[in-house]
């Protein structure tokens, strides 16, 4: 039997979250669900960075789509957010409180502009009973751009191990 694998991201406007979502999907053949909130944060940067850290602070929990797809179905499940206030956005907080990861193989992955923080810990904190193959902090610009920091030779490295890891 092989195994069915994915990615499952959040992504603000620009992308950054995406690109390494898809790379990821393509890779591992897998399927792929983008987490939408019906507040999808589109304001520009300064306002999403002072609406997130209040909504961090508060614990707060948006409203976002329910999933297109049974959890149930897949034995791997990569999980990607960008990093806002060091930890994962709040959308990608309701959907992994929502599911459960039990005996699933999870792979976390998060975008940052130069502050990772503990985004990949507060995946694997949420994700209980779940195993956990390699994780990765991508850096891009620290301005809510797109320009990668981080080198895409280590992007490229790590999809390798995830793919040995989880196929």
């Amino acid at each position: 039997m092989s195994k069915k694998a994915l990615v499952v991201y959040f992504t603000w406007t620009n992308g950054n979250t995406e690109r390494i979502a898809k790379a990821l999907q393509q890779a591992l053949q897998a399927d792929i669900l983008k987490i939408t909130a019906p507040d999808d944060y589109h304001e520009d940067y300064d306002t999403v960075v002072r609406k997130s850290q209040e909504e961090i602070r508060r614990g707060y929990r948006p409203r976002v789509e329910p999933a297109k797809v049974d959890l149930s179905g897949y034995d791997t499940v990569a999980i990607g957010s960008p990093t806002w206030w060091y930890t994962i956005a709040p959308p990608m907080s309701t959907f992994l409180e929502a599911n459960d990861f039990a005996g699933k193989t999870v792979v976390p992955f998060a975008t940052n502009g130069g502050w990772p923080g503990h985004a990949l810990e507060d995946i694997e904190k949420a994700c209980k009973g779940a195993d956990f193959a390699p994780g990765l902090a991508v850096q891009f610009d620290s301005t809510g751009g797109s320009k990668l920091v981080s080198s895409q030779d280590e992007i490229r490295s790590w999809i390798q191990t995830v793919v040995k890891a989880v196929c």
